[in-house]
């Protein structure tokens, strides 16, 4: 096939793409940002294509680049902080409690 061809296919590709993706992020954008994703899109798209010519037969797949352990502190009983210093730089409070704004009619 034609590297131009390949090249315009590409970029009508992503153009619907763009489109389909603002419109599902209800999203306005301008002819100038069209064009600028647009162009993004299309190198990672192209990025991709290459992705995908590499061998990785008897590679086996990984959910982390880097092996992950358990990476979360030891769960011990420690002292709170007391009242006042929590209380201490609160917007309101009354009553040794946080005063907050009503969010649920």
């Amino acid at each position: 096939m034609r590297q131009g061809f390949e090249n315009d296919l590409l970029m009508k590709q992503s153009m619907i793409d763009v489109t389909y993706v603002a419109q599902l992020a209800r999203l306005k954008l301008t002819a100038d940002e069209m064009a600028r994703f647009q162009s993004q899109l299309s190198q990672i798209l192209v990025y991709v294509e290459e992705l995908g010519k590499l061998n990785v037969d008897g590679i086996e797949p990984t959910a982390h680049a880097a092996p992950q352990i358990n990476i979360f502190r030891s769960d011990h009983e420690q002292p709170s902080l007391p009242v006042e210093q929590a209380l201490h730089n609160a917007p309101r409070k009354q009553n040794d409690l946080f005063i907050v704004p009503k969010v649920v009619e």
